[in-house]
């Protein structure tokens, strides 16, 4: 029965260990098999003194191996953790050792055995993953014998680090400061071990060589080269960006075949054995007539799809299409569709008059607005309309209409205002039916007067619009 409680105390560790939930990581459990050493001198415990009496700081000997007890046997520790997330392993450890130092103090061969559990934490988290090289952290706690009639509770502290041989061995190194609850039972002390480190446990799904955790297609075999996902054509391109995934074809169509190279992939391809272009959906079009050969009437030669691909024939030769001859069988010109050109007698366009110049002159000072208005006064239409028969008479000749006004007001307002009336006498000879291609309008405000100013009679007379002939 004495060693009852070693015997539960493990049976707990081991429970606790391997009924972690799983994680989705690779190979989630490791177990380390190797060898230890225990320190009881740098512990700084009074208890514990050098040569002279003086009690031991915590780090004094601790580089010190002649004060290690080593365990007699190269397996005499054995350490099984499992991965359980965000940089955190929980493990539990069995150690053997054989006591006969206590700092400087011989002693009887005494049996050590740590029962211990652990929570690490990788470094690499923190410091960035360099593959080989896997520092970490660890605390937690445990059991300690010594001797058969010595025990007590410990918490654990320590640093430790594996050295990756390759994906699943290495070294591991550690080095734990263990506290004891009872110091009269179990000295606080170190415990440094060395072991071999095996990882295990990854979980393949689709049996291609690569976890799951780093598989993007976990249920279907595929290529490390695309992350576990398959290529079911071999071309190099994996089926999920595959147009075609069962025909190999070419990365510049997506994956599928171009059996006539004319870079149109051949599911698109209406006419796949024979070069084509894309406008004509892989179908060739020998005289580039757009229309494509297998519906062109005259494949060698162009000619519009209205006439399915032939050209146009021109019966009289005269240059105009038949489509477009009204005379398609006597030569004719295009002026007259196609037919003999009908002579007309031309009636000459009369010049405009320096006697019309002078009316126009006289019936544009006869113009009136209302006040500050572009509207017209009464009695101004009968004149516009006198205006527009003389110009409608010389339909060559093309006309200026300038706006004027007197100095009253601001010289902005008076020349929006000009420029407003000038055009309202453009805009009724165009609605009246005269090209406004012939009228140009003009608003010059106050700055050209032709009377005074400073008297009512004067501003009047600077009120006017003028009416005058462009000359080429």
């Amino acid at each position: 029965m004495k060693h009852l409680k070693k015997i539960l105390f493990a049976v707990l560790i081991v429970f606790a260990v391997s009924n972690m939930q799983a994680q989705d990581q690779n190979n989630p459990w490791a177990i380390t098999l190797g060898t230890n050493a225990v320190d009881f001198y740098p512990t700084n415990h009074t208890s514990i003194v050098d040569v002279d009496g003086v009690t031991t700081g915590w780090f004094d000997q601790y580089a010190n191996a002649n004060d290690y007890n080593f365990s007699a046997s190269p397996l005499s520790r054995v350490h099984v953790g499992k991965y359980i997330g965000d940089g955190f392993s929980l493990g539990g450890a069995l150690s053997f050792n054989n006591i006969d130092q206590v700092g400087i103090n011989r002693i009887n061969d005494e049996i050590y055995i740590g029962l211990d559990m652990d929570i690490r934490y990788d470094l690499n988290n923190v410091f960035g993953d360099t593959k080989w090289f896997d520092p970490y952290v660890n605390f937690g706690g445990g059991y300690t014998f010594q001797d058969d009639n010595n025990g007590a509770g410990t918490l654990n502290g320590g640093l430790g680090a594996n050295f990756w041989f390759n994906e699943t061995f290495g070294l591991n190194v550690q080095s734990n400061y263990k506290h004891s609850f009872d110091d009269d039972r179990i000295l606080p002390h170190f415990q440094h071990a060395l072991g071999i480190i095996f990882k295990f446990g990854g979980v393949d799904t689709d049996g291609d060589g690569i976890y799951d955790k780093d598989d993007a297609c976990p249920e279907v075999a595929g290529l490390a080269a695309f992350d576990g996902c398959p290529d079911s054509d071999g071309d190099g391109i994996k089926d999920s960006e595959d147009n075609c995934p069962q025909i190999a074809g070419l990365a510049e169509l997506n994956g599928c075949p171009d059996a006539d190279a004319d870079g149109i992939a051949d599911k698109d391809d209406n006419c796949p054995e024979v070069k084509g272009t894309k406008v004509n959906n892989g179908c060739p079009d020998s005289d580039n007539d757009g229309v494509i050969d297998s519906k062109d009437d005259c494949p060698e030669v162009k000619g519009p799809k209205a006439n399915k691909g032939c050209p146009w024939p021109d019966t009289d030769g005269d240059g105009i299409l038949d489509k477009d001859d009204n005379c398609p069988k006597v030569k004719g010109v295009a002026s007259n569709k196609g037919c003999p050109e009908v002579k007309v007698e031309v009636k000459p366009v009369p010049v405009i008059t320096a006697e019309a110049e002078e009316q126009l002159r006289n019936y544009a000072k006869t113009i009136y607005f209302n006040s500050s208005r572009s509207t017209f006064k009464s009695g101004v239409i009968p004149k516009l309309d006198a205006i527009y028969d003389i110009m409608k008479t010389f339909p060559n000749a093309n006309f200026s209409i300038g706006g004027h006004t007197d100095s009253q007001g601001g010289s902005a307002l008076n020349q929006k205002l000009s420029d407003r009336r000038a055009n309202a006498v453009r805009d009724y000879l165009i609605g009246k039916g005269l090209g406004a291609h012939r009228l140009s309008a003009y608003g010059f405000g106050e700055d050209y007067p032709i009377d005074s100013n400073k008297t009512s009679a004067g501003r009047a007379n600077n009120r006017r619009v003028e009416i005058s002939l462009i000359k080429n």
